[in-house]
């Protein structure tokens, strides 16, 4: 006992002692995790899509049947601090020895001359009851009052944890929706290029019959042509697939997916800020839900070691009660009493100090859980902070190199016409603005996916 009783649990206080009080040295406490989701997210199409999701999804069905399990679990433990009282109807019938005490004793009674012919015992002795019962365990130790602390830090945990899918799930959904926007756009500049290397192989052919080109050069073309189909129809399959994968986070089996046209026209998400990590500690759900778990396990533990302590149970009952059916409703057989009795654990101790140590084990797993989601949450604001910017300034020079680009493009045209400039360098040119174009438009949907990461980072997406 003296080194169960020894150990101090961690308090979730404890745990954030070194939290930084700001992220990259920003004192504002405005966040974008106080909006709301048809608030943050500008396209009402993608609102809709988040709307339908909640309604049907089946992991967020599961979280909130989750909830529902730990509030029953709550009023299961509340419970037990009051008593139980029951309905009991009993019959019985005993047969006593002619050499035992209360057979002895019966015998005498029957020829006392204070008793009436209804008082008489009859052997065999029947045994009727009708009433009510009852057992109270008195709390002496505070260990039931912990069990329904635990359980009701962990039905708070459980409404975190729904509140955690709903995050995900509109983090989830909002990447696939501004993934098969950049999608479409990679599918129309594919498109687009195809229309000119088809137009650039006419003409090159046509100079191979005025004998101004080679059939390596018209080769060249074809195949490059035949490379620009190819990733066509790569495209049309990752469009397919983020289709498919919206309708499952959906609920639904088939179904159009409205969406914008291009991610370039898009509107970007509105980010106000993120506050301080004070504030993410309150907003993110997971983080939350680690708290609220490493309290449930502290009322645990506290349970857990008032085991080794006697346990008082009362036994109240209330009725009536004769050996007689005829006479049980008799005012006379009215009964009542109570009994008391006092546990202790002797024989079983070690199996009660091994169940408190698991339970030790286990607070400690709780504390580094909620260490981890800490920090966890720290480096995803820092994270998607940094790539907000990066991404936008990355951008902005992609745009630059295309316009260079389609620049060069131009004029090797102009060149290749009047013969100087060869074949290889118009392909080279076509290949690269079409690489351009398709990055620029994967660095906005990362500009995209960097605001979503980051509302769901400092704790929105569940309002």
């Amino acid at each position: 006992m003296a080194g169960c009783k020894s150990y101090k649990p961690v308090t979730g206080q404890e745990v954030t002692a070194n939290l930084p009080s700001t992220f990259n040295n920003n004192t504002d406490t405005a966040t974008v995790a106080s909006l709301p989701i048809g608030q943050f997210f500008a396209d009402q199409r993608l609102v809709n899509l988040i709307d339908t999701a909640l309604k049907a999804n089946p992991d967020l069905l599961s979280a909130l049947q989750r909830v529902e399990a730990a509030r029953a679990n709550l009023r299961f433990n509340a419970s037990k601090l009051l008593p139980t009282i029951n309905l009991a109807a009993n019959a019985g019938v005993e047969k006593y020895g002619d050499y035992t005490q209360n057979g002895v004793g019966n015998y005498d009674t029957n020829f006392s001359n204070n008793i009436n012919s209804d008082q008489h015992i009859p052997n065999p002795v029947p045994n009727y009851f009708l009433g009510f019962q009852s057992s109270w365990e008195v709390d002496l130790w505070g260990k039931l009052n912990n069990q329904k602390k635990a359980a009701f830090a962990r039905f708070l945990a459980s409404q975190s944890g729904y509140r955690l899918v709903t995050t995900a799930l509109t983090a989830q959904i909002a990447g696939l929706y501004y993934q098969l926007l950049a999608y479409d756009t990679e599918l129309g500049i594919i498109k687009k290029n195809i229309k000119l290397q088809e137009h650039a192989l006419e003409i090159v052919k046509i100079q191979k019959l005025g004998g101004r080109a080679t059939e390596l050069a018209v080769q060249q073309f074809e195949a490059q042509l035949s490379r620009t189909k190819g990733m066509e129809y790569t495209t049309r399959q990752q469009i397919t697939e983020s289709e498919n994968q919206l309708r499952f986070l959906t609920g639904s089996y088939s179904g159009k997916v409205t969406r914008d046209t291009s991610i370039m026209k898009t509107k970007l998400p509105v980010v106000i800020g993120t506050g301080v990590p004070s504030q993410m500690l309150l907003n993110r759900p997971d983080i939350r839900g680690a708290e609220l778990e490493l309290t449930a396990m502290n009322a645990d533990i506290k349970a857990a070691r008032a085991n080794f302590f006697p346990t008082l149970t009362l036994t109240p009952y209330v009725g009536y009660n004769s050996f007689r059916a005829n006479l049980l409703f008799d005012p006379a057989s009215f009964t009542y009493g109570i009994l008391g009795g006092i546990t202790a654990p002797i024989f079983n101790r070690k199996a009660i100090k091994a169940e408190y140590e698991r339970t030790i084990a286990e607070q400690k797993i709780a504390v580094y859980n909620y260490q981890k989601s800490i920090l966890s949450g720290f480096q995803e604001v820092n994270n998607n902070l940094s790539g907000i910017e990066n991404f936008n300034r990355a951008f902005e020079f992609k745009q630059q190199e295309l316009q260079a680009l389609n620049n060069a493009l131009s004029v090797a045209n102009d060149l290749y016409l009047v013969g100087r400039a060869n074949y290889l360098e118009i392909i080279t040119a076509q290949r690269s603005v079409l690489d351009a174009e398709l990055e620029l438009a994967g660095i906005k949907r990362d500009i995209f996916l960097s605001s979503v990461n980051l509302y769901q980072a400092v704790g929105g997406g569940w309002r």
